[in-house]
């Protein structure tokens, strides 16, 4: 690609993670190299986008490991967690051995402030030209839609939770 573009994926609706899961799959069907970065999910147990697409050829995963979901994990634990992983993973982007690197539930880490938007910022300028950030999770940042090219906010109008259903294997993780 001549010219990556940023795209973020928000709001209180289901379906962000998922979104850029199936657009990192179609990168990989058109053979480009793709780094998924994972914040503030447990490596353990995989979620089934994981299980299923772990050893695919041009993917490369990072999971920051401490997941917050269920759980109340020490903060400086999570931030120490959250720094190391995205460090890597800048230094991957601005390598220039993607074409598409993903950072999964980085609004979320930049709004509890396990991390400061001048790095995610620093992160965008120093990428290659012709590589697409994509960042997921709730509350991104007014500053990070502004440099956005494409945010699309996804509404959450009637979910399944609301009743008592709990997440589902296979459809929810």
């Amino acid at each position: 690609m001549a010219q990556g573009l940023i795209q973020v994926y928000t709001g209180n609706g289901k379906g962000k993670t998922t979104a850029a899961v199936g657009l990192a799959v179609r990168a990989l069907g058109q053979g480009l190299r793709v780094l998924l970065v994972r914040f503030l999910k447990p490596a353990e147990p995989p979620s089934g986008e994981i299980s299923f697409l772990e050893g695919t050829r041009g993917l490369e995963i990072l999971t920051s490991g401490v997941g917050i979901i269920g759980s109340s994990p020490d903060r400086e634990k999570v931030a120490a967690s959250v720094a190391t992983t995205f460090h890597l993973a800048r230094s991957k982007a601005a390598g220039g051995e993607y074409d598409l690197v993903i950072l999964d539930e980085i609004n979320n880490v930049l709004h509890r402030e396990y991390l400061p938007l001048a790095e995610v910022f620093g992160l965008m300028e120093e990428r290659p030209d012709g590589v697409e950030l994509v960042f997921t999770g709730r509350n991104a940042p007014d500053a990070l839609l502004a440099r956005a090219d494409l945010v699309t906010v996804m509404a959450a109008v009637k979910h399944p939770m609301q009743t008592g259903i709990p997440a589902r294997k296979g459809i929810d993780y």
